[in-house]
């Protein structure tokens, strides 16, 4: 075993201008949260690979797209009907030119849209990879965020 100190490296793509694929992630995240607001399971799961996979915020891991849409239709049509949430990027890293991180927090909101969180509800972890000059979600985890108090 060696005994020298190896420097970890900064894996971040800066080859290319990312100004439109950070758009088109936006976008996707954006389309996930007018799905859930909407009630709409298709919309929701629509920038997911065939074989992505998902944990949720009770810690099941659902994977593939037909199993995660089958999750979405049931969670819309009863526990998560009347409920409403608030997404907000908090950051898109590029590992190489067509595999990116991202970061989103949640807040529930009411059906008008006011802040019920003051803070982030949960914070999930996107994986996408660009695939076809289209971004997917390859793999999303929710982490609930505990509230003070």
């Amino acid at each position: 075993m060696s005994t020298a100190t190896t420097r970890p490296p900064v894996v971040e793509d800066t080859t290319v201008d990312h100004t439109g694929d950070i758009a088109a992630i936006e976008q996707l995240i954006a389309d996930v949260e007018t799905g859930y607001n909407t009630n709409d399971a298709e919309l929701m799961v629509s920038g997911f690979t065939a074989n992505a996979a998902a944990g949720n915020a009770v810690g099941t891991v659902i994977t593939g797209r037909d199993a995660l849409l089958d999750a979405a239709r049931r969670g819309l049509a009863g526990f998560l009907q009347d409920e409403y949430v608030r997404y907000e990027v908090a950051d898109i890293v590029f590992l190489r030119p067509d595999i990116a991180i991202a970061h989103k927090t949640a807040r529930a909101v009411t059906a008008e849209g006011e802040l019920i969180d003051k803070d982030p509800a949960m914070v999930a972890l996107y994986v996408l990879v660009r695939e076809g000059g289209v971004w997917w979600v390859a793999a999303r985890h929710n982490t609930p965020v505990p509230q003070a108090g």
